[in-house]
């Protein structure tokens, strides 16, 4: 390429505990595989984001910090640290306190009051929803306990592939990113003059924090005055961050993004999404909503994948290899092939590939013939013997994306699961890694 890319990136994404421990696979695969030392940029989001920063903060070996990790994902639940919090209790003293007053008058001469100081209490807590409830403040210190000690950006390892924590922008409609030496999105950087933040001082666990704010369960994250290097543009540009995967929830975005700075020329996706499953009943107007959201997420996701892997794939001529939580390993090397008749795959792949040209122009007709030199390249009868079974496979596949603590069997089955996708997505997509 005629620019001067980074090498090798890695793509985390979402999907709270689920996603930090399906990534826990991927990341050994390509240890095995002899590919982890060699990334140049991890890009996280939400889930992602808590396995990223923790394995650039860990000075140990992989084996260790896959060990720590499984040990804090299977004993730490932040739900639990919420509900146990004072902010909590705090916030359901408020309203149970309210609605002892609302019954009490419910029972005087003015009875009339009690639900005028119904919507009173409703309105109030809608206005200030964030006041009362700052429930990002919570998860930001149980971040902080289980897992980064009080580190900053800058504590980031200089000898680890560079960390780029993805958010979102609700203020600039764009993707706001942290790093160790960097905070900012690219619209304030474009301003005469710009805008600029202080990275070293800020805490990690507050950069986490902010790519996993999910949307109206979470509060959305602010920066202090004291991290702009200009205290007077505070007043005027205000970020407000949520979960960076309202954005790119696989964390792709910035590593195939014309003149980023964490541009890649190969890059490697491990997306602990799954299936959107049906629900069969919309009988209230939350699940409704729950379920519209997801429906748009799901859009967002099959748009994002259009844009920045299959056409990146075919007109930058990446190599590209996305692992995904919700495929099967008997699926992948049909959908190579059907890349392949979609012109969706690099030439430089078909090349390491040795498909022949004419197979590669009919492809219709060699199907088999591919399928058996796809099976040969990647020693496919060794990868399908290691496949899950049926009951772990399901295991897996049915973890939640909150952020309760998993158990031992569910955090093995979600890495078991990730590492075997990885290793015949890497031998099938991105073959000039492999020595």
């Amino acid at each position: 390429m005629p620019r001067n890319l980074n090498k090798l990136g890695l793509a985390l994404s979402g999907g709270g505990y689920r996603g930090a421990a399906f990534h826990l696979g991927t990341m050994r695969k390509l240890l095995e595989l002899g590919i982890l030392d060699t990334i140049n940029v991890i890009s996280t989001i939400s889930g992602g984001s808590i396995t990223g920063a923790y394995y650039c903060l860990h000075k140990k070996s992989f084996a260790e910090f896959e060990t720590d990790m499984k040990k804090i994902l299977s004993t730490k639940s932040v739900l639990k640290f919420i509900f146990t919090s004072v902010i909590f209790y705090r916030t359901v003293l408020f309203v149970l306190i309210f609605l002892a007053i609302i019954v009490y008058v419910l029972f005087t001469r003015v009875f009339w009051l009690s639900p005028i100081l119904l919507i009173l209490m409703v309105i109030l807590f809608v206005i200030f929803q964030f006041k009362l409830f700052p429930v990002s403040r919570v998860i930001e210190k149980a971040y902080d306990q289980f897992f980064y000690n009080n580190a900053r950006l800058s504590d980031l390892l200089e000898n680890k592939p560079v960390l780029a924590i993805g958010s979102t922008n609700i203020q600039t409609s764009r993707p706001f990113t942290f790093s160790r030496t960097r905070m900012d999105d690219s619209y304030y950087s474009n301003l005469t003059p710009p805008v600029l933040f202080n990275s070293e001082n800020f805490p990690l666990s507050r950069a986490v924090m902010a790519s996993s704010s999910v949307p109206f369960a979470f509060t959305p994250v602010t920066i202090a005055t004291e991290y702009y290097r200009d205290i007077k543009q505070a007043k005027n540009f205000i970020p407000v961050l949520v979960d960076g995967g309202v954005y790119d929830n696989q964390g792709l975005h910035k590593l195939t993004q014309n003149k980023s700075s964490y541009e890649c020329e190969s890059i490697i996706v491990s997306d602990a999404g799954n299936k959107l499953p049906f629900e069969k009943s919309y009988n209230n107007l939350v699940v409704l909503l729950v379920r519209v959201m997801n429906v748009f997420m799901t859009r967002i996701k099959n748009f994002q994948m259009i844009s920045n892997l299959y056409k990146n794939t075919q007109y930058a001529n990446r190599q590209i290899a996305f692992i995904s939580l919700g495929w099967d390993i008997e699926i992948c090397i049909p959908g190579f092939i059907d890349n392949l008749a979609d012109k969706q795959i690099a030439s430089s792949i078909i090349e390491a590939h040795k498909i022949p040209e004419d197979w590669v122009n009919d492809v219709k007709q060699y199907r088999s013939e591919i399928k058996d030199l796809l099976e040969n390249n990647v020693n496919y009868k060794k990868i399908l013997a290691e496949k899950l079974t049926e009951k772990r496979l399901t295991i897996a596949c049915n973890v939640g994306t909150n952020l309760s603590a998993l158990s031992m069997e569910e955090i093995n089955c979600l890495a078991d699961h990730a590492a075997n996708i990885t290793e015949l997505q890497i031998k099938l997509y991105c073959p000039s890694l492999i020595k």
